[in-house]
């Protein structure tokens, strides 16, 4: 008989199930304490989402329902604590993503890949337009690490916020650097009627072209992500 899949564990999740580590608390406490630590820039935090993530947690017993209080006339509320299966699932999570650089996906990837669909001077647009929101992000996070390090908060609960740092600088240099590689016309790109908005070049990917005498490299951790490559 097979065995049983293991239950997945969202970052959400990760996150609600840090928080009951702390102290056992209702799910709109624990969706205060996010927004109030700043996890949203970690993980996208809705009111609607956190309760559905912390039934679900309940269905798989990682976490357990405590007591039921009321304040005042606002509705009452159920205080949740967690189990020691949500613990070891916690542990267990972190521990695998910390472990295994796994395949996330982004999409900005998947545009720059595209983006030769579109005419050069609206791609170096929208690439000034997405360092200028980089930069805002990069002062928020420098705001928010002077603001712990001033209020002498363990480095061991912001030490993300120096590594978003780092891959946020990382990218606006290397946008910027394409930007001047486009620019300044040293990349070459495809021709589009200015009226029609249509390709004026040939269009033919050349990366899979079957003249070449070998195919292009497999990634060495494909078997990871894919059951063959393609064909």
């Amino acid at each position: 008989m097979g065995q049983h899949a293991r239950p997945s564990v969202t970052p959400l999740a990760i996150a609600v199930l840090a928080l009951l580590d702390e102290r056992p608390m209702h799910p709109y406490e624990a969706y205060q304490l996010l927004i109030a630590r700043r996890e949203d820039i970690l993980v996208k935090v809705r009111p609607g989402s956190l309760y559905h993530t912390v039934t679900r947690l309940a269905e798989q017993g990682m976490v357990q329902a405590e007591g039921v209080d009321r304040d005042g006339n606002r509705p009452e509320r159920t205080t949740y604590r967690i189990t020691e299966s949500g613990r070891e699932a916690l542990r267990s999570r972190v521990a695998e993503i910390l472990r295994n650089p796994g395949r996330e996906y982004p999409m900005f990837p998947v545009a720059l890949n595209e983006a030769h669909n579109l005419p050069a001077p609206e791609v170096l647009a929208l690439l000034r337009e997405r360092v200028e929101r980089l930069a805002q992000d990069l002062a928020d996070v420098e705001m928010m690490s002077q603001w712990a390090g001033m209020h002498a908060v363990p480095r061991r609960y912001w030490i993300v916020l120096p590594y978003l740092h780092a891959t946020i600088a990382a990218e606006i240099a290397w946008v910027q650097s394409l930007i001047t590689e486009l620019d300044s016309g040293e990349m070459e790109w495809d021709e589009f009627d200015p009226a029609t908005g249509l390709r004026i070049t040939e269009h033919q990917h050349p990366w899979s072209d079957q003249d070449h005498s070998e195919p292009p490299p497999v990634p060495r951790r494909w078997n990871e992500t894919s059951a063959s490559p393609p064909r």
